[in-house]
């Protein structure tokens, strides 16, 4: 286990969002990504809160943002380096984001995410 202070941990998932690819990231909408500094779920990495872009209808408006939760201590409990830690947000951001895009879990892992 190691212990990545807030703000650089915040600094990875930042990094993470500015890896995706520019056209992925342009077709993201009403999402907001956070950083819970606790545990979280057990079990649980990143969680995605919200309706899939490929579930939205035209009466899809008016909605609260979709919400992208990553959390720092379950990531840091099974990592142990920072680069480990950097690499972990990385794969649990883009998998979030998949989800965002209406990715199960099960394709998801396929895919390596």
């Amino acid at each position: 286990m190691i212990d990545v202070e807030p703000e650089r941990f915040e600094q990875m998932v930042s990094e993470a969002l500015d890896g995706l690819p520019d056209d992925l990231g342009a077709l993201m909408s009403n999402v907001a990504v956070t950083v819970e500094h606790g545990a979280g779920r057990p079990g649980l990495l990143g969680l995605y809160q919200g309706v899939p872009l490929t579930r939205r209808t035209t009466t899809y408006a008016g909605a609260l943002p979709d919400r992208i939760t990553i959390y720092r201590r379950a990531i840091c409990r099974i990592c142990d380096s920072d680069d480990e830690v950097a690499a972990q947000v990385r794969r649990t951001v883009v998998h979030e984001v998949g989800h965002h895009f209406g990715i199960g879990d099960a394709r998801l892992r396929q895919l390596g995410w």
